[in-house]
């Protein structure tokens, strides 16, 4: 019985040791996987897909988990707000709804939001290589090596996209066709109660021309069927002027496909005005890239889409119109019912798995549209050569803030007029070159202390504005207002001299005290319970 028993225990010794050993083969396997995982992360772009850039956002602790939202109660939007009202816009994270309730149905398909969040996440798209919190000092990073995407006649650069097999298209993965389309069984969102139904509103949508080429145009979709969608094209813009033309042309149908949960670049080349009429956004997308963008033909027509696109939604699109809306616009209003198009959907293919992104439109921001800008900045840059910087507030739309180097009076309203001639904007503030212009604070202070209402103002009774701000008695017309919030030199009204501004001389007069700060700051701060 002695001897069993030790025998007993010698193998309960052995199980335990091969136990123990294999539990830290596992735990070294684990570990080694997940700093492999790491290590694959691309810390900065351009991305090539929607995947990584969000892994990168996650990488940098960038993205909020949350497990469920009950969207039929709208607790998405409500949470949106709230987080807005804490954080603000630049420091709000992304987010990642795990499942969601909609009409009535938990959705395991998780829905993204809020990913184009400060801009260091910009900085992160077009390729900045030294990722800060900082968020003026990532805005004027990502401006500038925007500019090194300008050619020498200052023009973007442009590479046209390639064709490849459909064997290597990733939104091929699944194919649905015929009875089997149902768009109903997506997450799409209904974001506000005064929205008239669920909205496709991040997708791409791809439309072709015989004369003018390809045009990609982010319109939001009205979910209205299994098969049904609307298509918002308004009027003016280029989705709109190629249904236009085609109708001129007899046609009955034109064929449209939406991609959605393209790569970064490729959605802000979508959703902005930076390539002109019967310009291709994709050449555009490719220049920033630096590769071209790789495409695959669809399903149901020659179309060529995105093949990294997370759902390719095909289908053709009536001249007929039909009544679209209401929907909460970008300004934070609710936009009024009208007459649109609308699609038929003929197929639809995406990946395993897919990704989907909603946008709470006029709460978070959509995309980086900062080429758009930055473009205005290096066109305004050749006409006014005393310009320094410029920045559109993303919590204010047509809100634009320029700073100039003043030596002679009138430079401010001057440069105020030439810039007036943007269509985006409504509000212009001229400030001084001591400015930083994505600081409210500093703005607002500059506006309140050397601005005079007289005679440092000047009011444009009638302009071209976008279609959906909320304050126009007419449809595309606006007002404008200049504000010179420069110093006023003695011919404009101002003093003879100005005070110093207090922080400068202390900077000047004391510099040995914000350097005994900086080293002693993390020590300031050790005792501090957020």
């Amino acid at each position: 019985m002695k001897r069993k028993a030790q025998r007993n225990y010698l193998i309960l010794l052995t199980a335990l040791f091969f136990l123990f050993s294999y539990s830290l083969s596992c735990s070294a396997e684990k570990g080694s996987t997940e700093k492999d995982s790491a290590e694959k992360v691309q810390p900065t772009g351009p991305y090539e897909t929607l995947r990584d850039y969000i892994a990168a956002l996650e990488a940098r602790g960038k993205i909020l988990r949350i497990k469920e939202v009950d969207q039929d109660k709208y607790e998405g939007t409500a949470f949106v707000y709230r987080m807005l009202d804490e954080k603000g816009l630049d420091t709000s994270p992304g987010l990642m709804f795990e499942k969601v309730k909609i009409d009535g149905e938990w959705r395991e398909n998780p829905m993204y939001a809020n990913l184009y969040c400060g801009w260091e996440t910009a900085a992160m798209v077009y390729g900045v290589e030294n990722i800060t919190d900082n968020q003026g000092e990532m805005y004027r990073a990502t401006v500038k090596k925007l500019s090194s995407y300008v050619d020498e006649g200052g023009q973007w650069k442009q590479i046209k996209p390639v064709e490849v097999d459909k064997s290597k298209a990733p939104c091929k993965e699944v194919i649905i066709k015929g009875d089997d389309v149902d768009i109903l069984k997506f997450p799409w969102f209904k974001n506000n109660p005064g929205d008239v139904g669920r909205y496709i509103n991040t997708g791409a949508i791809f439309m072709e021309d015989p004369v003018m080429g390809r045009n990609v145009g982010t319109y939001r979709c009205q979910v209205k069927g299994k098969k049904k969608i609307g298509v918002n094209t308004e009027t003016g813009q280029h989705g709109w002027l190629f249904m236009l033309h085609a109708k001129r042309r007899g046609e009955k149908v034109k064929q449209v496909a939406i991609a959605l949960g393209t790569d970064p670049i490729v959605y802000a080349m979508s959703s902005t005005k930076l390539a002109d009429f019967g310009e291709d956004e994709l050449d555009f997308a490719g220049g920033f890239k630096g590769k071209p963008v790789e495409l695959v033909k669809c399903e149901t027509s020659d179309l060529m889409v995105p093949a990294n696109a997370e759902m390719i939604i095909e289908g053709e699109v009536s001249m007929d119109v039909e009544d679209e809306g209401p929907y909460g616009e970008m300004y934070g209003y609710m936009g009024k019912q009208h007459k649109n198009f609308y699609m038929d959907i003929k197929a639809i293919t995406h990946r395993k798995n897919p990704i989907f992104v909603n946008s709470f439109t006029g709460v978070t921001k959509t995309s980086h549209m900062i080429p758009w800008s930055a473009s205005s900045y290096f066109k305004l840059k050749k006409l006014i050569p005393n310009m320094v910087d410029m920045y559109d507030p993303h919590e204010a739309i047509g809100l634009k803030v320029i700073s100039i180097k003043k030596r002679f009076p009138g430079q401010g309203i001057a440069a105020g007029q030439i810039a007036s001639g943007l269509p985006t904007g409504k509000i212009f503030i001229i400030v001084d070159d001591d400015v930083d212009v994505t600081n409210i604070t500093e703005v607002l202070h500059a506006v309140s202390t050397r601005w005079q209402p007289h005679p440092a103002t000047l009011i444009i009774p009638q302009a071209a504005s976008f279609a959906i701000d909320p304050s126009m008695p007419q449809r595309m017309l606006t007002s404008k207002i200049i504000i010179d919030a420069t110093r006023q030199l003695p011919p404009e009204g101002g003093p003879k001299k100005w005070s110093p501004v207090s922080r400068v001389l202390l900077e000047e007069k004391a510099p040995e005290s914000f350097e005994l700060v900086n080293e002693k700051w993390a020590e300031y701060w050790k005792n501090w319970e957020e």
